[in-house]
Parts: C-alpha cells; structure tokens; sequence
C-alpha cells in the first residue's frame, strides 16, 4: 500500500509537472540553493521526478550565472567609462590578465561558496571572460552542484517527511517558519544589513539624533503646563513684539535683518530682499552683487535663502549665474541675497532681556563645527562619508546634498566640507561655547538688542574670524536673527545628556512665556491663533520647494 504523504506535500504532488518545473526554474531566480533544496524534499517525497527537478534546477541556476555575466560585459564597461574609476583602467587590464589565467578555479571555487558567486560572475563578465569558457565551466559546476544538494535533500528529505506526518495540521506554519528563520539568517549575515543596522542603532543611541516626534513632546507637555501657570497660550506670540508672531513661525529674516543694518551695520552682513516672482533671474539680484561679475562667476560669492525659513533649510552658497539661475527655477518664493561672511568660525548666541530690566543676558553660546571628510585617493565622497562615525549617522542628508559628487575619490588630503549652513539638522556639528563668553561680548550683544525695537528674546548666530577679536565684542558679523522659536542650541553638544537638554529647553521656554506675559502687561496684543496657523501652514508649502542646503 502507498504511504500517505503529509496533506501540503500531497497537494504540491497534485501539481501539473510543468507547474512543478517551471516553479522551481523560476525560484533559482531568488534562492538557487533554496530551490534546489525544496525539490529535493520533493524527491524524497516521491511528488517529482529526478529528470524535471534536475533539469529545472540546473537550467535556473546556470541561466541566473549567465545573466550576471551578460549583465556586467554588456553594461559594466559603459558604467566605467562614465563614472570616475575610468582612471583606474591600468590596474582594470592587469586584473584582466589575471582572470584570464586563473578564471576557471574561480569559478568552480565560488560555486563552492554561496556568497562568492554574485562577486565573481560580475567580474567575470565585466574583464571580458571568453563566454564559451564561461559557459562551459558554470555549466558543469551548477549540474554537479545540482545533483549533490538534491542528492543531499532527499537523503535529509525521508526522515524529516516522517516528522511532518505526525505534525499534518502545523505542516504550513512549521515550513513557514522555516523559510522565515532562513531568510533572517541569510538578512543577518549581509555586511550591508549589519552596517545599516549598526548606524541605526547609532543613531537611537545618540539623542542628539532623535526624530522631532520622539524628542519634542516633553517640551510640548511643559509648554502646555506654562500657558496655565501664566494663563495663556499665545504668550510665546509676545515674547518679541517687534517680530511677527514674536518668532514663532512665519516671520520674515529680512525684516529683522532690515533692522539690524540700520541700527548695528558695521555688526550685519548685509542683505536684499527679492520679492516672490515666477519669472526671476540674475537681473533681480542686486547691483552691488551683479555690477561687477565675469562671464562665468560673480565677484564674490553671496547667500541665497528663503526669506521664511526654518532649521537651515534652503540656504545654498552662490558663486556662479547658473548657480543663481537654478534656485530660481526651483522656488518662486521670497529670497534674500546677503553678503557671504566667510568666518570661517560661527558661533549661536541665545540672548535675552525682560522688557523692564535694565540689561540683558546671554543665556547660552552654541559653537559649530563644520565636519569636512577628507581624500585619500582611493575612496569616494560616498565611502568617505560611510566610514566616518558621525557622518554616516546622517549620511542621508550629506548624500543628498552631494548627489552629483558620490562616486567621486577625493585626492590625497583635498577636503570635502560637508555642511555650509550652520544648522544641526543640515550636519554641523553643535558644542557648548561658554568659553566664548565674556563681559565684553555679553554688552556688545545687548547694545545691539537695545536698538532693536521689541527684541527680547531669540538667538543670533554670527561669523567672526578671530577668537580673540570675538571676545573683545568686535569684528563679527551678524547673518541671522531668529525670536522666540529659537533654539538654545547647545544642547545639542553630544557630551550632554538628553535630561540636561530638557532642563536647558524647560528653561528657555519658561523665559519665553515670563517675557511675554510681561508684554501682555504692558498692553501688548497676542497675535491671533488663526494668523499663526496659516503662517504655518504658507511655511509648509513654501518649504516643499526649497533647494536642498549646502
């Protein structure tokens, strides 16, 4: 009497045989060595007859070997042609040379050895391996291959049949298991995965990194308490009468810059404003940036940046017209073109004053770092950036933004600098600069914020070239003034923890909704709800359009 076979093995027996061949030829296509496995479970199951599981697994498998080979040498040397290792063609034709001599024990070694075969029938096809040789030696290696894991299953396949028999109702979900255990393993064991998995951990374990939505709502939840203790939620609105919404969002950067000019300007970068215009180009910029250019870059280079913006989005270095030009077409937005400070130092000042107090304070010094990688002529910008430990945290958005320059090597010692913005969220780096502050700088900054009609609280972040200079109060130039959204951005200083961050930001917003029920005292009006959830809302669209920072 035949045997009765588990129920889920019985119905694959049902299969048509060119269902069954076919399913395992194309199955070679995802796991060849999965594929030939499964058929021989079936061998031994007596559901498949020696002949198609051999044919089909063979045929799959050495289609799969010649489809990397045809892949690389009809496509690989375009590829090489065009992108930067077209340099390296020297050592390309000794590696050629050698390939040559020794290709047939490669490619029967790699058929040995599951994570070689991708590697080698690439390179086999990209130095122009002579394709009958190809064929001939992946041929014989995969129909012995073939034959051992199928002979290998099926000896496997009869005790583990027997198994499955006194488990027929979890026979699916027991094979299930299985596949999904395999392909963990095989996901695990992928150096891509494992970096990837190591940088995410990273990138948890270091809070400075957190998302908006894991690190924000502490603060939101202390905010909310303020507004009860100071009995008002618009309060942050007051905190800066002289700025739209006091700061919060949708406020203009050349209407406090504007402001700046005329009362500090030997302390501003200077600015222009370019109003929102479909139809912009270079002619809208000003006289003093365009008067003087040459036929394929301007003078000096200068700032581009959205008039409205948030966290160092959009604000790009201009040096050529085409540069210039290109913004334009990409947003349509109001602009500011301001006088490039080149620094190369910049620091954030959070300052301070309630509006009775006959002086202000500086509550924290933020120093930025700009990371830069640098060549060794061998790496390319996107290796560079993969093998640096902070950078590749972030190394999303210093992809991005050097898209065009990835697979370029850097000379030996040439440096790439990998942020211009100096912003957190666009890769600087944020330290505590406490020991920037001195009573000199302290009363420059408040000078400054005196002549500013109703500032009182927001940072300024400025470029000065001489630390010394700096402390003294002199030679810096301030290129942005931000109000009550402000950040103290020396929290961001990795050496500090994620509580000592809370307490900073916990202070800094309870100096915003002080400062601001102070101004309602004094008569001042909040702005209306609705007026700030627009100016949010026109942010947002607006930002969908920004060019990616430098």
């Amino acid at each position: 009497m035949t045997e009765t076979l588990p129920w889920p093995i019985q119905t694959v027996a049902e299969w048509m045989p060119l269902w069954k061949t076919t399913g395992f030829f194309l199955a070679t296509f995802v796991l060849e060595d999965a594929a030939a496995f499964g058929a021989g479970l079936l061998l031994a199951a007596g559901a498949i007859s020696w002949p198609a599981a051999l044919i089909s697994c063979w045929l799959g498998i050495w289609s799969g070997d010649t489809g990397l080979y045809l892949l690389a040498r009809l496509g690989g040397r375009t590829w090489f042609a065009k992108s930067s290792w077209h340099r390296h063609a020297g050592p390309v034709a000794r590696s050629k040379q050698w390939f040559a001599r020794h290709g047939t024990l490669i490619l029967v070694f790699s058929r040995c050895v599951p994570g070689a075969r991708l590697p080698t029938y690439l390179a086999a096809g990209f130095l122009r391996l002579p394709l009958g040789r190809f064929l001939a030696v992946t041929g014989g290696a995969a129909l012995l291959w073939t034959l051992f894991v199928l002979w290998l299953a099926r000896v496997i396949g009869t005790p583990l049949l027997h198994v499955l028999k006194q488990y027929q109702t979890d026979t699916w979900f027991l094979l299930g298991g299985l596949a999904i255990a395999f392909g963990a393993v095989q996901l695990v064991r992928c150096p891509a995965f494992q970096k990837n998995l190591a940088t995410r951990f990273a990138r948890w374990r270091q809070w400075e990194f957190w998302p908006g939505w894991l690190f924000y709502p502490p603060v939101v939840f202390y905010c909310l308490w303020l507004a009860v203790k100071y009995r008002g939620l618009a309060l942050p609105t007051l905190a800066n009468p002289g700025i739209f919404s006091g700061g919060l969002v949708g406020e203009s950067k050349f209407s406090t810059l504007k402001n700046l000019m005329e009362t500090s300007p030997e302390f501003t970068a200077a600015a222009s404003w370019l109003a929102a215009r479909p139809d912009r180009d270079t002619r809208s910029l000003p006289a003093s940036l365009t008067e003087e250019t040459w036929p394929d870059q301007f003078a000096e280079p200068f700032i581009l940046k959205p008039d409205i913006g948030q966290r160092g989005v959009g604000v790009k270095l201009i040096r050529t017209p085409a540069q210039a030009e290109a913004y334009f077409r990409q947003t349509d937005a109001p602009l500011l073109a301001q006088r490039y400070a080149p620094g190369p130092f910049e620091i954030g000042i959070f300052y301070y004053r309630f509006p009775d107090a006959a002086q202000g304070k500086i509550f924290s010094i933020t120093e930025k770092i700009f990371p830069v990688i640098t060549g060794d002529g061998h790496h390319t910008v996107r290796e560079l950036i993969a093998n640096d430990a902070r950078a590749r945290i972030i190394a999303e958005k210093y992809q991005q933004r050097f898209a065009a320059r990835l697979a370029e090597i850097l000379p030996a010692g040439e440096t790439l600098k990998l942020v211009e913005a100096g912003n957190h969220a666009q890769g600087c780096i944020f330290r505590d600069g406490r020991h920037y502050l001195t009573p000199e700088l302290e009363a420059r900054i408040d000078e400054i914020s005196r002549r500013l009609d109703g500032f009182f609280i927001g940072r300024y972040d400025l470029r000065f070239a001489d630390e010394d200079d700096l402390r003294a109060g002199k030679n810096f130039q301030i290129i942005e003034l931000n109000g009550a959204a402000a950040e103290a951005t020396a929290i961001y200083d990795a050496r500090n923890s994620v509580w000592s961050a809370y307490r900073t930001l916990f202070a800094q917003w309870n100096l915003v909704f002080a400062i601001g029920a102070e101004n309602r005292r004094r008569g001042v009006p909040p702005t209306k709800v609705l007026a700030v959830w627009r100016a949010w809302r026109d942010y947002q669209r607006l930002a969908a359009h920004y060019p990616v920072a430098d």
